[in-house]
């Protein structure tokens, strides 16, 4: 994992936080308990903060930038961007899609795979968007899948947490 402080910040990494080795996490980012980051997401605080909740897991490949903030439980899956958005509690940001500057998912919603959630952008709570830009589809009460994949990921990051790199020797 690459750590790094800029201008003087550094990251702030929960003791129960996992991070991958393969992942990058750069000045202003704070990783609270049970969080996890997966490798090669990129979590880049050069200008403003970046907050992951309690819980909240970033997946492969996966970016958050510039005044990023995940809320407790929240997922962002593979490949997504998040860049100076919010994404509130339990909500899930999917594979590949994209949650562009000053745009809000409430919470228990769910970005489809793929979806653009454009500049200041209102998601509703327990809604599924899908679409570019993207749209509200259904509403999806107790937005239930957020928490399933929060909790496979806590489990998951301590299971990562516990084992052993394998190293070979030249």
């Amino acid at each position: 994992m690459v750590l790094r402080a800029l201008d003087g910040v550094e990251p702030t990494v929960h003791e129960d936080a996992y991070v991958d080795d393969a992942a990058v996490v750069i000045g202003d980012v704070t990783l609270e308990r049970d969080a996890s980051v997966w490798p090669n997401a990129t979590l880049r605080g050069d200008h403003y903060p970046i907050v992951v909740g309690e819980e909240s897991n970033v997946q492969d490949n996966a970016v958050l930038h510039e005044d990023a903030v995940l809320g407790r439980r929240v997922t962002v899956g593979h490949t997504a961007i998040v860049h100076a958005a919010t994404v509130e509690e339990e909500a899930l940001v999917g594979m590949g899609a994209i949650v562009l500057d000053d745009a809000t998912i409430g919470a228990g919603a769910i970005v489809a795979a793929g979806s653009v959630v454009t500049e200041g952008t209102d998601v509703p709570p327990e809604t599924l968007v899908a679409g570019t830009p993207a749209e509200v589809i259904k509403e999806i009460p107790d937005g239930e899948m957020g928490a399933t994949a929060a909790d496979e990921y806590v489990k998951r990051g301590s299971q990562y947490a516990e084992t052993s790199r394998i190293v070979e020797e030249d």
